[in-house]
């Protein structure tokens, strides 16, 4: 499978979190060419405002691999990770990240701050931006569209 496919396995996910009220932000963990986990948002159902795509799915795939380090996984995301998502990437050693929108407002993989290229803290997580870029901005936008009744950009809240 090549990078679209596996966003478009994300975006399944992000699908659930909109059928599901979250903010539709999905993930999947990837390592060999085989999915090891996937998440989505679960902010709302479990009152945890740490239960963000990204960190369901990294919590999964240590559980699966039966380790914290993540090393040689990719791990593609909906929408570009915030700060704490970003952290986490680090923190687990994940080898690559692919998102699919940016997030001009908290994005720190390369919008508002580049965690990963930070050499304050060792770096190791490579990051590519775009992929299915308006298939997960479309998803986005449908969900604050629907949500807050006018054109406000999807990007500006997670």
């Amino acid at each position: 499978m090549n990078d679209q496919s596996w966003m478009s396995l994300a975006l399944d996910e992000a699908r659930l979190a909109l059928s599901e009220g979250e903010v539709p932000v999905g993930a999947v963990l990837v390592r060999d060419g085989v999915c090891v986990s996937r998440g989505h948002n679960r902010r709302e159902q479990l009152h945890d405002p740490t239960a963000h795509a990204e960190l369901l799915c990294l919590r999964r795939g240590a559980e699966a691999l039966g380790d914290w380090r993540l090393s040689g996984c990719t791990l593609y995301v909906t929408l570009e990770p915030c700060p704490m998502c970003a952290g986490a990437l680090l923190m687990s050693r994940v080898s690559r990240c692919v998102f699919g929108a940016a997030d001009a407002g908290k994005g720190c993989c390369g919008s508002v701050y580049d965690l990963p290229a930070d050499p304050a803290l060792g770096g190791g997580t490579a990051w590519t931006a775009g992929v299915m870029e308006a298939e997960c901005k479309a998803v986005l936008d449908a969900f604050f569209q629907g949500r807050r009744g006018n054109q406000s950009s999807a990007l500006s809240g997670r």
